[in-house]
C-alpha cells in the first residue's frame, strides 16, 4: 500500500480482496508501484508484504512479521554544476549517489476478516542522501538543520496499527510517526513511478507524528480522521503545533476512477522556531483508460502565517550542493503555494513489466516561502521503467524545468533560470 507525501506507507503487492466491501485491485503491481488507487491504509485488502529475499533468508516466509528492504543508487547529468535544487531527490548534479538504503520491519493486521481484532506495526529506517527530505525536527535532525550533511539516517516510519472490524465496515487506528497523506508520489524509491520527483512534492509535508483513524464505509468510500504535531517535526519539538486531518476516498463502481482528498493539516498554521507548519488542502484523481493506460492527477493549496523566505531553516554550514542556509527574510501575513501534477502511464504490452511514464507539473511560489524564489515553476519529465527481475529495476528519465518570473534564477545555487537533466536509478529489493 502506498504510504504517501506523502502517504508512503509502502507500496506493496495486494492479493485480490476476499470481502465484498473492497474492490479488486485496478492496476498490475509489478510493474506499477502500487496495485490500488491512492488512499492507504485500505481496510479489507491483504496488505501483507511479499516474501522478499531477506525475509526468506531469515526463515520468516510463513510468519506474519516480514523484514525486508532495498538499495537505491541514482546518478544524473545536468546543465547545473553545483546543485540541482529545487529538484529532488537527485540534488547533486553530475554525480552518482546512494539515495536510499532502507530496512523495514512490517506486520500487517488482517483486515480482510471481520470477526476479530488484529494488530500490526511498521518501521522504516533509511540511510542516504534522501534523509534530507524526510527528516523531522527533534528526531536526529541536527544532521541536516545544524550540520547540513549530504548523507544521514532517518527512522522515518514507526507506528502501530490496530484493526477494529466492528467499527463501521472496519477501522484501522494508526499511531506513531507516519508518511503524510496524500500524494501520487511517495518517499520510498520502490513506491514511485519515476526516479525524480515533481517540484510540488519536493516542498510539501513528508511525515506526521500523531494518530489517524481510517473507516471503511461500504465498498466505495473510506474516511480518515486524525491529529498530528505538524509537518516533519516531533511532538516534543518547540515548533510542534496541533493539527487536524480529514480525508475521504471514493472509488467508482467500475473501479476506473478514484478521488482521494481533503484537509491534510489544519491548525494555527504559525511558522515558529525556524520551522514550517504547513496547512494543506489536497486532492488526487486516478483514472484508468484501459488495461494498459492510466493517469493520476493531483492538486494542492498550502498556506502558513508569518513564515520566512525559503521555509524551514538549515543553519549551515553552506555546502556546494546547498548554499541556501540561514534564515530568510520575514514574509508578513499569510504565505501560500499552489501545486498541480499529472502522471500518465503506458504499459508496454499486457504481459510486460515495462512502462512509460510522462509527468507534467507546476508549482507556484508567490512569496518565495517554499523555494526561496518568487516565481512560477514548470517541469516536464519522460521516463521508462524496466524490470530485470521482480527485485531489480532501472528508471532512466529526461527532464526539463523552468522558472518563469523574469530575471529569477533558482537553479544551480541561484544562477540559472532553466535546468535540463538526464538521470537514472537502480533499485534492488532484498
Amino acid at each position: 500500500m502506498k504510504g504517501y507525501g506523502q502517504d508512503s506507507t509502502a507500496h506493496v503487492s495486494h492479493k485480490r480482496d476476499s470481502v465484498m466491501r473492497s474492490l479488486p485491485s485496478p492496476l498490475p503491481d509489478p510493474p506499477f508501484p502500487t496495485s490500488d488507487w491512492d488512499g492507504a491504509p485500505l481496510v479489507g485488502v491483504d496488505a501483507t508484504a511479499p516474501n522478499y529475499p531477506l525475509t526468506k533468508a531469515l526463515g520468516l516466509s510463513n510468519h506474519k512479521v516480514k523484514i525486508y528492504g532495498w538499495v537505491d543508487v541514482g546518478g544524473n547529468l545536468s546543465t547545473s554544476k553545483n546543485s540541482n535544487a529545487p529538484t529532488s531527490y537527485d540534488v547533486v548534479p553530475n554525480s552518482v549517489q546512494l539515495d536510499q538504503f532502507a530496512i523495514k520491519f512490517d506486520k500487517q493486521p488482517n483486515t480482510a476478516q471481520t470477526d476479530h481484532f488484529d494488530w500490526g506495526f511498521l518501521s522504516t529506517t533509511i540511510f542516504g542522501t534522501d534523509y534530507r527530505y524526510t527528516i523531522a525536527k527533534g528526531i536526529f535532525s541536527n544532521q541536516l538543520l545544524k550540520d547540513n550533511h549530504l548523507y544521514g539516517v532517518d527512522p522515518a516510519e514507526l507506528y502501530v496499527l490496530l484493526y477494529f472490524p466492528k467499527i463501521a465496515d472496519g477501522m484501522i487506528l494508526k499511531a506513531g510517526r507516519y508518511i503524510s497523506p496524500a500524494d501520487i508520489e511517495a518517499q520510498w524509491a520502490p513506491d514511485n513511478y519515476l526516479f525524480s520527483h515533481s517540484l510540488m512534492f519536493t516542498v510539501d509535508p513528508y511525515t506526521f507524528s500523531g494518530v489517524q483513524a481510517t473507516f471503511k464505509l461500504g465498498s466505495y468510500w473510506q474516511l480518515e480522521v486524525g491529529a498530528h504535531a505538524g509537518n516533519d517535526m516531533a511532538p516534543w519539538s518547540k515548533s510542534a503545533s496541533l493539527n487536524g486531518l480529514l480525508m475521504a476516498r471514493w472509488v467508482s463502481k467500475n473501479n476506473n476512477n478514484s478521488i482521494y482528498g481533503g484537509i491534510n493539516s489544519l491548525g494555527k498554521g504559525d511558522y515558529q522556531d525556524q520551522h514550517d507548519d504547513l496547512q494543506m488542502v489536497v486532492a488526487t484523481w486516478g483514472h484508468k483508460f484501459s488495461e494498459t493506460v492510466h493517469m493520476m492527477t493531483e492538486g494542492y493549496f498550502m498556506w502558513q502565517n508569518h513564515a520566512l523566505v525559503g521555509g524551514t531553516v538549515v543553519n549551515g554550514p553552506a555546502k556546494w550542493f546547498d548554499e541556501g542556509v540561514g534564515p530568510g527574510n520575514l514574509i508578513p501575513g499569510t504565505t501560500t503555494a499552489q501545486g498541480l501534477v499529472n502522471y500518465f502511464q503506458i504499459l508496454v504490452g499486457k504481459k510486460s513489466k515495462n512502462y512509460l511514464s510522462i509527468r507534467n507539473d507546476l508549482l507556484n511560489d508567490p512569496q518565495g516561502n517554499r523555494t526561496g524564489f518568487v516565481t512560477l515553476y514548470t517541469s516536464h519529465t519522460v521516463g521508462f521503467v524496466h524490470y530485470f527481475t521482480e527485485y531489480i529495476r532501472i528508471r532512466p528519465e529526461v527532464r526539463f524545468e523552468r522558472a518563469w518570473a523574469e530575471d529569477v534564477t533558482p537553479y544551480d545555487n541561484g544562477t540559472k533560470q532553466n535546468q535540463f537533466t538526464a538521470a537514472m536509478d537502480l533499485i534492488v529489493r532484498f
